[in-house]
């Protein structure tokens, strides 16, 4: 889904209803004079009815924000995690596609055109598209208005990836807004952000009054009974099977105890998982005899509705299950309602929690949570004070309150960028901001592709049954699959899972326990034509699986591919092909990312990188800095395997190594005239001799955009992401004889390209290979937003 834009006229903030149910009095109390607030104020996050918390939370600031800023229009950009989106309402503006990078960028325009004064974005890692969310920054790298960030998450040990944008995501924010003191010591130990840098605001929540639970429990047909109470989206971090573990001792000494867990599994994990925490919970319920002292409402719930439940609660309770979680908004929620909370000791819980406010028990343990809720149940006086001092600090949370300190941020925010102007984020020239790729398109590799795998080659567009199948091809495929995944799947629902399915079974049945080796070449027959395939499509099914252990979403994928990548990989160290090594240390950087403590695998890098870095001092020269006496296939792959060795073992020689031989090789595979032009294939080039120019094959450019992208990635210099787009337009028709090898009727590619034509035959290593190139370009345009305008 591309951006949708709604061009209707915004509602004035005061026409609206206030959805917390406050009175008009409370709104006129907290409007401000016109000339003190920003006159157009956008947000940016997901919003209801999307089932998920920053959605609730945008919306409740929205219109807390507006309610506070009585006069101004207020609107908002939604982000869709599905391509049907979902039935907004009229303060949503415009629409991104959440894995679409393009739909940021007309977001950007979006709001330039419309001189939004200033832009208040909600973060949480997850809810945007790109590694870590990195598309989010080609939005801010375009806007011009000052951007207040909301962080509601600040992770205190990040990945690399989620480092590298949360640093870049500071830079691009005028303020940041956290909603724990313990956020705000992060930011400064962790990311070395200045305080005065950084609000404190409290999530927000609904004015309600000090009320006995009484009065809502028979609404609910709960008279008599003692109410413990959970809600939200329901996963395994909850930590919901703690409490029901602690309910055999509860109700031993308190039998009118009833605990209520009201909210819908979480929509992620109900794609991928169903219903099974959920069932597993209520299975759990039945095994410890307390079925009938608990009850499941597997409904997401109105305001006014969960207001009813939350009145109805003697004791609320979080169990949730990880430390650095720095805001809950269920917990703020039953807190500023004046409820008394048993919850673990996650940060946000441990600051709210406090003086008296609540009680905190260890995680996993569901005999303390047990042992305070019999406490305060036994104890009337002591709960009811902790409810009262709970309400209290809860008064400063109440929305209009938030709203009234978000537009303080937002002044703040304004003041700071017209006292320090920021030419830098003006976006991008017309020479400097990316071009639009083509769409993808998966059509020719839907054909190509049968119940068996993916067949080598094709007569023009037609499947050449003749030749087979091979698993150097169904590894590229499957490794297509996976980075299809990460960039928003474009195929029809469930049709990638069947490809990657197929194309994994293929490799499993490629596979020779026997010999530890994988067979290349089966016949339409399906009757395999060698006994072992070569040393370098046992490295390509490696880098293959490797990737399915890293990125693919599906847990038998993972697993059978990570059987087969462990039983593969190790006699690779007998291999003496340097591309062998190359495709299995990819693999291996691939299957790292889940497993960065593999102790074995990272002992066979070590031994890997020392092959190729070996070769490399035993063939180079100062005129040849080559790893062989020839240039041949693939090149670019031994530099890309180094320079990723040298940015994660890290090992600086072989990054060097990496980086000297790709430039050397970027060198020699460009024309005068400034096009790709790669080693060809008929003849190759040899030292002391003259090079093939032709036959060009597509592989090349598809090695030579990875591995500059790459060495992007280790250097920042934005240099390589040229070279990268120059190799990627080789594709597209320039090139020696200007005619492109990417066929966009049929989204396949042309096999090579000749002395005076093009190749008409589009097999499946080709058209892969621009597929590959493609998304890896996709993938890399979020990197492309970081280099300054001036480069």
């Amino acid at each position: 889904m591309a951006l949708q834009f709604r061009p209707r006229v915004l509602k004035k903030s005061g026409s609206r209803p206030e959805k917390t149910g406050a009175k008009k009095g409370a709104q006129e109390k907290h409007a401000r004079p016109p000339a003190k607030y920003p006159q157009r104020i956008a947000f940016l996050g997901s919003y209801l009815p999307r089932l998920c918390g920053i959605a609730t939370f945008t919306s409740d600031l929205c219109e807390a924000v507006a309610g506070a800023a009585l006069g101004s229009n207020c609107y908002v950009g939604a982000v869709n995690d599905r391509a049907e989106g979902y039935a907004y309402p009229p303060r949503v503006r415009f629409e991104l596609a959440e894995k679409k990078l393009d739909s940021y960028r007309r977001a950007a325009d979006f709001l330039n055109f419309h001189n939004a004064d200033v832009l208040s974005v909600q973060h949480e890692f997850g809810i945007y598209g790109g590694e870590a969310g990195s598309h989010l920054l080609a939005l801010l790298k375009e806007v011009r208005m000052p951007v207040v960030t909301t962080l509601h998450t600040v992770l205190s040990k990040p990945d690399p990836a989620q480092r590298a944008v949360m640093v870049d995501l500071i830079q691009r924010s005028d303020r940041l807004v956290v909603m724990a003191e313990k956020g705000a010591q992060i930011l400064q130990e962790i990311y070395q952000v200045k305080r005065e840098k950084i609000d404190l605001i409290s999530h927000g929540i609904p004015p309600t009054k000090f009320l006995d639970s009484n009065l809502f429990k028979a609404r609910l047909g709960l008279e008599g009974r003692k109410v413990l109470f959970t809600f939200g989206l329901i996963g395994p971090g909850k930590g919901i099977e703690y409490v029901i573990e602690a309910l055999p001792k509860i109700v031993q000494r308190h039998p009118e105890v009833v605990y209520l867990v009201l909210g819908v599994t979480h929509p992620h994990l109900l794609a991928q998982e169903g219903e099974s925490y959920r069932l597993g919970l209520e299975r759990q319920a039945e095994d410890l005899g307390v079925k009938e002292h608990i009850i499941f409402y597997n409904r997401f719930l109105e305001l006014g509705e969960l207001q009813e439940f939350i009145g109805a609660t003697d004791i609320y309770l979080t169990p949730y299950l990880e430390v650095s979680q720095i805001t809950s908004g269920t917990l703020a929620y039953v807190f500023g309602a004046g409820k008394a909370v048993i919850s673990t000791p996650y940060w946000h819980a441990q600051e709210l929690l406090a003086e008296g406010r609540g009680m905190l028990v260890p995680f996993r343990d569901a005999g303390a949570i047990a042992k305070s809720v019999c406490s305060l149940l036994d104890d009337p006086a002591h709960l009811n004070q902790m409810r009262r001092n709970a309400y209290a600090l809860g008064r400063e949370m109440i929305w209009p309150a938030v709203g009234e300190l978000y537009l303080k941020s937002f002044e703040r925010a304004r003041a700071d960028r017209k006292a320090n102007p920021r030419t830098a984020f003006e976006g991008w020239t017309l020479d400097h901001r990316p071009y639009d790729l083509p769409p993808i398109r998966l059509d020719h590799l839907i054909h190509m592709s049968d119940e068996t795998g993916i067949f080598q080659h094709a007569t023009f567009t037609v499947p050449n049954f003749f030749e087979g199948y091979c698993t150097d091809d169904n590894a590229r495929a499957f490794i297509l699959c996976h980075a299809l995944e990460e960039l928003g799947d474009p195929a029809p629902a469930g049709l990638l899972e069947q490809l990657a399915t197929r194309y994994l079974a293929f490799l499993s049945a490629a596979w020779d326990g026997k010999q530890s080796r994988f067979r290349n070449f089966m016949s339409h027959g399906k009757v395999w034509l060698e006994p072992c395939g070569s040393e370098d499509s046992q490295g390509r099914a490696l880098w293959a699986l490797g990737s399915a252990v890293g990125r693919s979403k599906y847990q038998g994928h993972r697993r059978l591919a990570g059987r087969l990548f462990a039983a593969g990989l190790p006699i690779v160290q007998t291999f003496s092909s340097p591309r062998a090594w190359s495709f299995a240390l990819l693999g291996i950087h691939e299957y790292l990312r889940a497993f960065p403590v593999d102790e074995k695998i990272g002992q066979i890098r070590t031994t890997l990188t020392e092959k190729l870095l070996h070769r490399w001092r035993d063939s180079q020269s100062q005129e040849w800095p080559w790893f062989e006496a020839s240039v041949t296939y693939e090149n670019a792959r031994l530099c890309q395997a180094l320079i990723q060795s040298g940015q994660w073992m890290p090992r600086d020689d072989a990054l060097q190594v990496g980086l000297t031989s790709l430039r050397w090789l970027v060198s020699i595979q460009k024309t005068q005239a400034g096009c790709f032009r790669p080693i060809g294939s008929n003849g190759f080039f040899e030292k002391e001799g003259a090079r093939a120019e032709f036959d060009q094959q597509p592989v090349e450019a598809q090695a030579m955009v990875a591995a500059c992208h790459e060495a992007f990635r280790a250097t920042q210099d934005p240099w390589w992401t040229k070279e990268a787009r120059r190799a990627f337009e080789w594709f597209l028709g320039r090139n020696d004889l200007g005619l492109a090898l990417y066929d966009s009727a049929t989204g396949g590619c042309h096999d090579g390209l000749h002395a005076d034509r093009v190749n008409e035959n589009q097999g499946a290593e080709s058209s892969l290979a621009f597929h590959l190139s493609l998304a890896e370009m996709s993938r890399a345009e979020q990197l492309l937003a970081r280099i300054p305008s001036s480069a």
